[in-house]
């Protein structure tokens, strides 16, 4: 009798134990929110990551409500990113200096070791570390990574210098984020300073047309380029 007792005791605590993996398991499972980017120079559909929910939450809702529609791609550097989100520059004269706008608000910090940036990455733009240690995020500025490959032994180089610059932080990377870095590229200096929420999964193309585009001064495209966006999934 106490043997059949303790075996119901010890099944009904791995079942309770086993709880949070299962809720985990199924998080990481759940279907994946989608937008679609409209631009001039062609279309592209990013995946939101459940993982960033105020991030996902936010953009989402800014896409609803139009926000982002005829606004600028404002801001534009070769192997780095294209960067879009500011209000100010919808109707924005020629020359009119853009990215300080944003909805009033910023998002707290949801970086995660786990996304890194390489290329075709949406993540959130943000103040600089001086007037902003937290790392929160603009409430609607964003960038998406273009970037250049990386060898193992630069990526090596770079998770040193890292690591030198905050002692006893662990700063690595997975054998599947050296092999995206080295094979697809991206901006890995840009790891662990800003919140990475999403990923383009279809029009990765448009990202270089974007960033080939000629710049003024202020690395705003000569010619504009517009966005419009939609929910599609």
């Amino acid at each position: 009798m106490n043997a059949q007792r303790t075996l119901v005791t010890l099944t009904t605590t791995l079942a309770f134990l086993s709880l949070p993996l299962l809720t985990s398991a199924q998080k990481g499972s759940e279907k994946r929110s989608r937008v679609e980017i409209r631009t001039e120079l062609g279309t592209m559909v990013v995946e939101l990551y459940n993982e960033t929910p105020q991030h996902r939450d936010n953009f989402l809702k800014l896409v609803k409500e139009h926000t982002y529609d005829s606004l600028l791609w404002h801001r534009v550097i070769p192997q780095f990113m294209v960067q879009g989100g500011d209000p100010d520059s919808k109707r924005a004269k020629p020359g009119q200096p853009l990215g300080s706008g944003g909805p009033g608000y910023t998002i707290p910090a949801e970086i995660n070791k786990a996304f890194i940036h390489k290329k075709g990455v949406l993540s959130a733009a943000r103040q600089g570390d001086q007037v902003n240690p937290l790392k929160a995020s603009s409430g609607s500025q964003f960038y998406l990574v273009q970037g250049k490959s990386y060898t193992a032994a630069e990526l090596d180089m770079l998770v040193k210098r890292k690591q030198s610059m905050a002692p006893g932080k662990d700063f690595s990377y997975t054998p599947e984020q050296i092999e995206a870095y080295t094979k697809v590229g991206g901006t890995p200096h840009l790891d662990g300073e800003y919140t990475v929420f999403g990923e383009v999964v279809e029009g990765l193309d448009v990202i270089d047309k974007i960033a080939a585009v000629p710049t003024a001064p202020g690395d705003r495209p000569v010619q504009d380029v517009h966005m419009w966006m939609k929910v599609v999934k």
